[in-house]
């Protein structure tokens, strides 16, 4: 005769079942991050556990608009590309001339499938001559692998290896020269440099999704508290505030900028063939 299960068992069985549906990847961020938490609303982007809001999404918006704003943007696929066809791969991949961007410099692009239509779109970092930095919302391994056959190029997934950060908001700029980056003053729009930071080195771009005065900082992931902390001592008076998504979100929408997957779908989750977007209709 079969007996019913316990609640030790029943619990046990719980337990088990809602490891599939916690998230359970935390970015190097994630300490400092939980510590401030107080509406514990998150949400999954890409495997990771990141905020909607962290304490009151109104007033995070207002930090953007007013003061300075932390956002975790690690979650944020990154490929490293470099070698000596770079340049001309990605010229190949991309829909902007890759030709006309200088080392240090920053621009917005896009990329497609073999019929035209956007796989994704994202932000293109050339490091060097020979080395770049892609940033995106999906993943593109396979497909930038593929497409790189007869390229003198190695491709590299480093979304776990490099945390990243955005500081927008009118008083970023006063909070990066009090913490100790000398020279991020001579960055313009689109420009990018690297900075002395706890032994070794970070890169930074003056880029953002806000429409405001921002900045974007990408560091090897062993020194990202390290760096969140040198940025919120170095804030303190200036009002520097972490923030979550919908804050950033609402920013974002006034400045008229894009997210795959929420404006336009991507070629690859098109289910619909007339959901389908060439470049020119985004």
């Amino acid at each position: 005769m079969n007996q019913l299960p316990t609640l030790d068992a029943s619990a046990a069985r719980a337990a088990a079942q809602s490891h599939f549906r916690t998230l359970r990847l935390g970015t190097p961020f994630q300490p400092r991050i939980d510590a401030l938490a107080r509406t514990n609303d998150w949400y999954n982007w890409a495997g990771y556990r990141a905020p909607h809001s962290l304490w009151d999404e109104e007033l995070e918006y207002f930090a953007i608009r007013s003061q300075a704003a932390l956002f975790d943007i690690s979650p944020m696929t990154k490929y490293r590309i470099a070698g000596p066809d770079a340049e001309a791969f990605l010229n190949r991949v991309t829909l902007r001339d890759v030709t006309k961007l200088k080392s240090g410099r920053v621009h917005y692009t896009a990329w497609c499938d073999d019929d035209g239509f956007v796989l994704d779109d994202g932000t293109l970092f050339r490091l060097s001559p020979t080395r770049f930095r892609l940033c995106s919302q999906e993943r593109h391994l396979p497909w930038l692998l593929d497409s790189a056959t007869g390229f003198d190029v190695t491709v590299e997934e480093e979304t776990e290896a490099v945390a990243g950060l955005a500081l927008q908001g009118p008083t970023s700029f006063a909070v990066l020269r009090d913490a100790g980056f000398a020279g991020v003053e001579r960055l313009r729009v689109f420009d990018l440099a690297e900075f002395p930071h706890d032994h070794g080195t970070i890169t930074i771009s003056r880029t953002g999704f806000t429409g405001d005065l921002g900045y974007e900082l990408f560091v090897p992931a062993d020194k990202a508290l390290s760096l969140w902390d040198r940025l919120i001592l170095a804030g303190e008076l200036r009002g520097i505030r972490a923030i979550g998504y919908t804050a950033l979100n609402r920013a974002r929408l006034e400045a008229g900028l894009i997210v795959a997957n929420a404006d336009f779908t991507t070629s690859e989750h098109a289910i619909r063939a007339d959901r389908l977007r060439m470049p020119d209709e985004i």
